[in-house]
């Protein structure tokens, strides 16, 4: 039995609090505990359906909730309440989901545990393929956010092979083992699930807690760790049935507690490292490269490094290599080099406003190695020098982008603008002249985002981000389309050769 430690404390056992009411107003608690309870939840945590806090219901907006509380959602279990109430309770049940309850809600071990199901335990499943492809490491998986899907595709024939129902509201990417076989999800309220690609089939699932911005997977596919908002933890996870191997509350050397802003891979070195939101420091958990396969790993194997920061840090971007980390300073003070080695900063990057370190892609330029990163909040790609950090140039683009993809194999870095009024173009750069050979508008009015190539660079993969979306497959060097497939609004596509090999044209 792996030793959960690290308790956080007794269950509070939240109820739901009841906000006054007029007199002849709707009753929004007394609507949600009649017709809502059932599936998510009698505190609003989630149940079948996902948790109706305002922190987990960032990506939805008013307009949208009311729609969905009398329409219901497509393709899942969430019905149409047209029939059942009227617009004022609707309405009213719309407003309440987004107020915060009056008391801040828990989740420690017991929690985690009494949530843990298996499915199929870990090797009680074929290690044969049901499907037939010619490259199991050009599979892509495509995360369907208008309805809440994740499709299965063959990169090279471009068919769909599998189309499943995944948590509400994924989020921070899904995360492959080094073998490519299984697949990790992450869902926004805290659910992480495990998913066989070889036989289609969830395999296990566990909620690591309330609030949750990402999840990651260690390069020997052995652990698996929970990024929380809420509570203030990072949470340790055996990769084989989720089953819980520590809960490790986020404190400061003050005593002060912070969210995690994201957890992440550092493959060479055997370790996590956490961006805090609210303690300036950067943690790195590492563990023992000597740890026997079949082991049961335990909690002082794991060892956890500090290194102080002056500034809170929201956004990291690593070398090929793992040594240095970059981080983004809080409030647009510009960017940290930190040498994980040594455990200090080494260096500051003249980076103004809301880099997005985290789409940040390297590729050679001239010998050196440089990195190039989109900016959230201007029309801007900057590129550096990874020799001594120095500013190569800025690259003045149509708009504020969020993400960035290359292939070690492709001329092109691609762009996206995706906030503003340009959101329904794409810039191709030539990473060698450093120039915008190409902006293509894929669907006028419509979002264009998030590129992915396959595993060999030739193809690639952009998505038109609309309910009503689709996929299309261009070629990677002439730009022509080749293919589009129908999609409810498709974001992220990740292939597992880029993912697993940490391709330096794709974001880790």
């Amino acid at each position: 039995m792996i030793r959960p430690a690290l308790l956080l404390g007794g269950l509070l056992g939240l109820l739901v609090p009841a906000l006054p009411a007029l007199a002849d107003a709707p009753d929004p608690n007394m609507i949600y505990n009649r017709h809502c309870a059932i599936c998510h939840g009698v505190s609003r945590l989630g149940g079948t359906g996902p948790a109706l806090l305002p922190d987990n219901l960032s990506r939805l907006k008013h307009d949208e909730a009311v729609s969905v509380i009398r329409d219901g959602r497509p393709a899942t279990q969430m019905p149409a309440y047209r029939e059942l109430l009227d617009e004022a309770e609707v309405e009213a049940l719309a407003q309440w989901i987004f107020t915060p309850p009056e008391h801040e809600p828990t989740w420690d071990d017991a929690d985690i545990l009494a949530s843990h199901e298996v499915a199929h335990p870990h090797g009680s499943l074929p290690d044969t393929p049901v499907f037939e492809v010619e490259d199991l490491q050009n599979l892509f998986l495509v995360v369907e956010i208008g309805d809440h899907h994740v499709s299965l595709l063959d990169g090279d024939t471009f068919e769909r092979i599998s189309r499943f129902p995944s948590r509400y509201a994924l989020h921070g990417g899904p995360k492959y083992t080094p073998d490519g076989r299984y697949v990790f999800f992450g869902s926004r309220d805290g659910w992480v699930t495990k998913y066989d690609i070889y036989n289609l089939e969830v395999t296990a699932e566990v909620r690591a807690g309330i609030n949750m911005r990402n999840i990651a997977v260690s390069a020997d596919g052995r652990y698996v760790m929970a990024a929380n908002y809420l509570p203030h933890t990072l949470v340790l996870f055996d990769a084989r049935d989720l089953e819980l191997i520590a809960t490790i509350p986020v404190e400061g050397l003050n005593g002060d507690t912070s969210r995690v802003s994201a957890v992440y891979a550092a493959p060479p070195r055997n370790s996590f490292v956490a961006a805090l939101k609210d303690i300036p420091e950067v943690w790195e958990i590492r563990w023992p490269e000597d740890l026997a396969e079949g082991d049961e790993p335990l909690v002082g194997d794991f060892a956890l490094h500090r290194m102080e920061a002056p500034d809170y840090l929201d956004d990291f971007f690593f070398d090929m290599e793992y040594r240095y980390l970059v981080g983004a300073a809080r409030g647009g003070g510009g960017g940290l080099v930190f040498d994980m080695d040594e455990e200090r900063k080494v260096a500051d990057l003249p980076l103004e406003g809301m880099p997005h370190l985290g789409a940040g892609i390297t590729w050679e330029l001239d010998g050196r190695r440089v990195m190039a990163i989109p900016h959230i909040d201007k029309g801007q790609v900057s590129v550096f020098d990874m020799s001594d950090w120095s500013l190569v140039t800025h690259i003045e683009t149509d708009g504020p982008g969020f993400f960035m993809r290359s292939h070690e194999n492709s001329p092109y870095a691609w762009v996206d603008v995706f906030f503003g009024p340009h959101h329904d173009r794409i810039h191709v750069i030539d990473k060698q002249t450093l120039e915008i050979v190409e902006t293509l508008i894929p669907e006028p009015g419509k979002t264009a985002a998030h590129v992915e190539f396959d595993r060999r660079g030739e193809t690639l993969l952009l998505s038109i981000w609309d309910d009503d979306g689709y996929l299309l497959k261009l070629d990677a060097n002439t730009l022509e389309e080749l293919d589009r497939m129908p999609m409810r609004k498709p974001s992220g596509k990740y292939n597992v050769w880029n993912k697993t090999r940490y391709e330096e044209g794709t974001s880790h």
